[in-house]
């Protein structure tokens, strides 16, 4: 039984064991990868094929998961290439020392990466940080000068390590791969420090050139083209790294845009050259609107790359480049073919720099592979087109100066026989510039003479309109005056019968006081007998009465006076201070025989009045408007008990005077509207004025510096507002 049990005991035991050996070997099967070995024969060598690859989109994977991840795949590419930003990639690889040293690098060859961890597995399965770098760190922190990612592998001789490259980028992704040593690195970054100096000597020489060039020929397609090469420059500068090493290396947020911005400032500039060089508007206006289209696209790129769709930015430059470099290509080549010289050399440049854009944009569109010669095609594409369009527009300028040349030589042969011509025909010239001289001279003295009859009969219309209205004025007060001149001599001959009455009564009282005492009382019965059939009280209110009526005519009669005195004001040449509203009250007394008895005038006088004017020519501008005013209502074909003139004067807070006019005629439409200060312009029938009323007022306001305005509509009256200002301005010699 002691057996048996003894027997069990084992059994159990070596179960035990080979499960625990089943799950290491299974483990280890689960985890097992490719070794790489890295012999001195080997080095430098690109791991891009031998390492395993994991994409992980949602970021769920982190050191403490990622090394029990069974879904690695192997790459299948010498450089992982994404087209799209990344938000986290995790790439293992394991590393077997066969060299005689024990520091490998790792280099990654491509500078715009936002974060890059490297992760070293220990004996235990799990990842120790061993560097954390990248563009979202201050490029000092990295360690070393090199722009692009250099990690030291601490690997002892004939041993292996595994690690884990965690890498996140907001920018599109190469990872070209290289486990180098200490001299095959500093040779490598001895080889790109060369190219980038060259192109930078490249694009400086050319750039300082064509400055001083730009200085001495003042043409504006070198200011462009300068433009474009600072851009172009600053662009590739920027996505080789050596921005952010020289320029911000301290600010490492810029690197988050700088690499749309001036990419898409070079492509635009690009365009902006291009259209400018090749006088695209000229030459081609439709494939014109296509490149402002382009340059739309670039500055869409740039507001994307400060968004939350920078992977937008990317596509359209990629896509907006190839596009634009194929537009510009066939752009040259139809523009050559109507014989526009410097298209030829823009079209050899930009063959060069096209050509490089395109196999460059292929690379990162993952349809080329990434080598040295897809690395820096660019560089070599840029530097040819800086040089070749250096090269065009010093043809160009050549160009316009042989031009400039012939054409002087065309001019100078033109103009010898101009001169020839001219003297040949100098003499004909004079012959017909004297025949024609004496046919102006005639022409101009019969001007003359029609200016001065014109001048004269202009005067005459005046002094016409100017007697005509002193006629009608002088006929109004010969009525107005006449009125009470009859009322005062129809009251003469009953007051001097009621004083004559009133003598005899007195000359009977002075008889009483001779008369005997026998006879005085039998006289004075007569006497007052008499005074009672005379009605002495009635006599004395009648002769009252009667001197009132002389009292009111003779007033009338000097009111009249005063009013035409008032108007006329002789001294009309001297500018003076007078008041608005006398001058409008002595026109209403001298128009009052000619104002009927069912038109009403309204005066609203709100403001005081004086003003620097010369009264009798103001007074002349009243007379005219109130007597159109007048006429206008009197004409219309039903007249009604409403009908009124009224006249408004108001002071503005600008030192000027406001008079209105206005009367419920029957107005006037636009036609006449415009028409109706024109000289000779009239409304009425033939014979019936002049049309040199209106023309005289608007003369009058204009030498009073100020203003006549208009306001009518057909069935809604008329008003005319006159702005004169309180103060006469100096005038101007």
């Amino acid at each position: 039984m002691k057996i048996k049990n003894f027997f069990h005991v084992r059994k159990n035991s070596i179960l035990k064991v080979y499960s625990v050996l089943i799950f290491f070997i299974a483990q280890h099967q689960l985890f097992a990868q490719e070794v790489i070995p890295i012999s001195d024969s080997t080095i430098p060598l690109n791991i891009g094929k031998m390492v395993q690859v994991l994409v992980d989109t949602e970021v769920v994977y982190h050191s403490s998961n990622i090394v029990f991840q069974n879904n690695f795949k192997k790459s299948s590419r010498t450089v992982q290439v994404f087209t799209l930003p990344v938000s986290s990639l995790w790439i293992r690889f394991s590393i077997k020392n066969l060299t005689h040293e024990s520091n490998l690098y790792l280099s990654i060859r491509y500078p715009n990466i936002s974060d890059i961890l490297l992760f070293e597995k220990n004996t235990l399965n799990k990842l120790e940080l061993q560097r954390h770098t990248g563009n979202s760190k201050n490029f000092n922190s990295r360690g070393n000068t090199d722009v692009d990612f250099n990690f030291l592998l601490d690997i002892p001789y004939n041993q292996e390590k595994t690690y884990y490259l965690n890498v996140c980028s907001s920018h599109p992704l190469e990872l070209p791969l290289t486990i180098n040593n200490y001299s095959s690195l500093n040779e490598n970054n001895s080889k790109q420090d060369l190219i980038i100096g060259i192109y930078c000597g490249i694009i400086l020489s050319t750039f300082l050139y064509n400055v001083f060039v730009a200085f001495a020929t003042k043409d504006r397609s070198y200011i462009i083209y300068l433009l474009y090469l600072f851009c172009l420059g600053l662009a590739q500068l920027t996505f080789a790294g050596w921005s952010f090493k020289y320029f911000w290396p301290s600010f490492p947020t810029i690197n988050n845009y700088i690499v749309v911005c001036t990419s898409c400032s070079a492509g635009i500039m690009g365009i902006t050259f291009a259209k400018s060089f090749l006088r695209t508007s000229l030459y081609a206006p439709k494939i014109n609107a296509v490149l402002y289209l382009l340059i739309a696209f670039y500055i869409i790129s740039i507001l994307f790359s400060f968004s939350n769709y920078s992977f937008l930015a990317y596509l359209i430059i990629n896509y907006n480049s190839l596009a634009g470099g194929i537009t510009l290509l066939c752009l040259s080549i139809f523009i050559l073919k109507k014989g526009y010289r410097p298209a030829y050399f823009y079209l050899l440049a930009w063959s060069f720099f096209l050509s490089a854009v395109i196999i460059y944009t292929l690379k990162n569109l993952n349809f080329l592979p990434t080598n040295i010669f897809t690395n820096y095609i660019l560089y070599l594409g840029s530097a040819l087109e800086a040089i070749l369009l250096s090269i065009a527009l010093a043809d160009k300028i050549n160009t316009y100066k042989k031009e400039k040349e012939f054409s002087q030589a065309e001019a100078l042969k033109i103009s010898r026989e101009n001169e020839t011509l001219i003297k040949e025909q100098n003499i004909v010239l004079e012959q017909k510039v004297a025949i024609r001289t004496d046919q102006l001279q005639k022409t101009n003295n019969q001007l003359r003479k029609a200016l001065e009859d014109l001048k004269d009969a202009q005067i005459q219309l005046v002094e016409a309109e100017k007697m005509a209205s002193l006629g009608q004025l002088t006929a109004g007060i010969a009525h107005e005056i006449n009125n009470p001149i009859n009322f005062v001599k129809s009251n003469i001959k009953p007051l001097k019968l009621d004083i004559d009455d009133l003598f005899e009564i007195i000359h009977d009282y002075n008889q009483l006081h001779s008369a005997k005492n026998d006879n005085l009382s039998g006289k004075l019965q007569n006497v007052y007998e008499k005074e009672q059939a005379l009605d002495i009280r009635f006599v004395k209110a009648e002769i009252q009465q009667l001197l009132k009526g002389i009292e009111d005519g003779a007033e009338r009669t000097a009111e009249i006076v005063r009013g035409l005195k008032t108007f006329s004001r002789l001294d009309e040449g001297e500018l003076k201070t007078a008041n608005v509203h006398d001058g409008i009250e002595s026109t209403l007394v001298l128009l009052r025989n000619s104002l009927p008895s069912y038109i009403r005038i309204e005066k609203r006088f709100e403001s005081k009045g004086n003003i620097e004017c010369f009264p009798g020519k103001l007074n002349q501008v009243f007379m005219n408007i109130l007597n159109n005013s007048i006429q206008a209502i009197s004409e219309k074909k039903e007249i009604n008990e409403e009908e009124c003139i009224t006249i408004t004067t108001s002071d503005t807070s600008d030192k000027f005077i406001h008079i209105s006019i206005k009367d419920t005629g029957p107005g006037m439409n636009e036609q006449v509207k415009h028409r109706i200060f024109e000289p000779f312009f009239t409304t009425k029938a033939v014979g019936e004025g002049t049309g040199l009323g209106m023309a005289i007022v608007f003369k009058i306001v204009e030498e009073h510096n100020g203003k006549i305005e208009v306001f009518s509509q057909p069935g809604k009256g008329a008003e005319f507002v006159i702005t004169l200002p309180h103060i006469h301005p100096p005038s101007k010699n």
